[in-house]
């Protein structure tokens, strides 16, 4: 009698996975047609799956992109990744990384859930705002994160609020101060001018914060171009920093170093934008990969935007530091 009525339920469960998968039919009308319930359809199918009776086998060429995407996300502890597919025979890391944030702007625009979007600076926003299309935002604000050089206009963090702002019709607010003050110059004082309070207290009210990240090498514009010239790239390496987020020179474990550089650097503090509802990191190359990681341990990371090709890059690193530290517990 068992097993008569096993197989009765596998027959059942067969029959309604038939009308669910292949004849496209929904649980209300496989209930009606079987004269029972959705209940009794619903626990079929789900006991089907269990079973191991119906495989689901998705055919797709974006498959192994999603996968990737997955991959990446549980290796770095963020709520998601968004990865585009870069060109491997001309490599540029600012292209396809910039179109793929310049789609997720857009989608998550009309959505209408951002009213103040704080900005950094550099080539990826530059080309993320060269792929927007032209839309209208008029309760929209861009607000700039940190100072800027008195170089790199195009991409400078003037530029960038102001450029991001004319595509997305919206309106913007600079700061307008330079990225590292002079030496000698009291933060505190210069920060207390009532322009500056007033700026500092959006960072505050932010719903989203569009960041991005270098390394400590003649790549980064900062390091090559707008470190203040008594200091060098090997003084802030020496102190332990793998690269910037918003000017700010972390260690591989997402913290600012001890260098009187932090001290003078005028932009959000980073405890302001880990408390920022939504974080989106895009950057991509081999050279951001530590950086990136550890812009993820500090939690500036909510939604990382990149290529396939540092998405990899990523998860090898994520692989190596098991394998040492398997090495290591061997050893001792």
């Amino acid at each position: 009698m068992i097993r008569e009525a096993q197989e009765d339920g596998e027959a059942f469960a067969a029959e309604v996975c038939w009308h669910y998968y292949v004849n496209g039919m929904t649980q209300a009308e496989i209930a009606k047609r079987l004269e029972t319930t959705r209940l009794r359809v619903n626990q079929a199918i789900q006991r089907a799956k269990s079973l191991g009776m119906v495989k689901v086998q998705i055919e797709s060429p974006f498959v192994a992109r999603i996968e990737l995407q997955e991959r990446l996300r549980r290796e770095l502890g963020i709520e998601r990744a968004i990865v585009a597919p870069a060109r491997r025979d001309e490599y540029d890391y600012h292209g396809a990384v910039g179109a793929a944030l310049a789609s997720f702007m857009a989608e998550r625009l009309r959505a209408k859930t951002w009213r103040m979007i704080g900005v950094s600076w550099g080539m990826t926003l530059e080309a993320a705002i060269r792929k927007l299309p032209n839309l209208v935002n008029p309760d929209l604000e861009i607000v700039s994160m940190l100072g800027g050089t008195m170089q790199g206009a195009s991409f400078n963090s003037f530029s960038i609020a102001s450029g991001l702002a004319a595509r997305l019709g919206a309106s913007y607010s600079l700061l307008a101060a330079p990225i590292f003050l002079s030496e000698g110059v009291d933060r505190d004082v210069f920060l207390s001018q009532k322009i500056f309070a007033d700026h500092f207290r959006k960072f505050e009210a932010l719903d989203a914060a569009i960041l991005t990240a270098s390394d400590i090498s003649d790549r980064s514009y900062l390091v090559a171009n707008g470190l203040p010239q008594e200091y060098s790239a090997a003084d802030i390496t020496n102190a332990g920093a793998i690269g910037d987020v918003l000017g700010r020179f972390l260690d591989e474990k997402g913290q600012p170093i001890a260098h009187a550089l932090d001290r003078r650097t005028i932009g959000v503090d980073l405890d302001v934008v880990e408390r920022t509802p939504e974080k989106i990191m895009a950057a991509a190359g081999q050279h951001k990969v530590g950086i990136i990681r550890a812009a993820s341990r500090r939690g500036l990371i909510d939604t990382l935007i990149t290529d396939d090709v540092t998405a990899e890059l990523l998860l090898k690193a994520g692989d190596d530091t098991v394998a040492d530290a398997t090495r290591k517990r061997r050893a001792g």
